[in-house]
């Protein structure tokens, strides 16, 4: 009997764990989209450079080459864009990583304050656990 409460306790404690583990994916997956997302043309450089802070892997490396781009575009553009996270599901995890599903919706407002219709969208987020922070190790757009 002293055995089979050990096994679950245990088991609780994990499934505490994994779900503890779940919402923290959840969360940085939603937080990346709302930074990966938003535009305003007068923090450009700092939007990329939160980017980057925030990203690992080949993801970091492709983004920090384009970066420059990133903020003339955003510049020349004019606009700001106003991001929402609407709704995450972790779609598979590991010990250290998952890959994060998010429905979001931005409205992009130009130079003269003329909103333009919403748009939504659908992304699968991988992210990997660097100690205590969890960052951005690809994105892909899905229909």
């Amino acid at each position: 009997m002293l055995i089979g409460s050990g096994i679950l306790l245990r088991a609780t404690h994990t499934g505490r764990s994994a779900a503890h583990e779940r919402a923290e994916f959840i969360a940085a997956a939603r937080q990346a989209v709302v930074t990966l997302l938003s535009v305003d043309a007068e923090q450009a450089d700092r939007q990329a450079q939160r980017i980057i802070d925030n990203s690992t892997g080949s993801f970091k490396d492709d983004f920090t080459f384009a970066a420059d781009d990133f903020v003339r575009m955003a510049r020349d553009a004019g606009v700001s864009t106003t991001v929402t996270a609407a709704a995450a599901a972790v779609e598979r995890m590991a010990d250290d990583s998952a890959v994060v599903l998010v429905a979001a919706t931005s409205t992009v407002t130009d130079a003269a304050g003329t909103a333009e219709p919403p748009q939504h969208w659908r992304l699968a987020v991988e992210l990997r656990r660097e100690g205590d922070q969890i960052k951005m190790s690809g994105v892909e757009f899905v229909s």
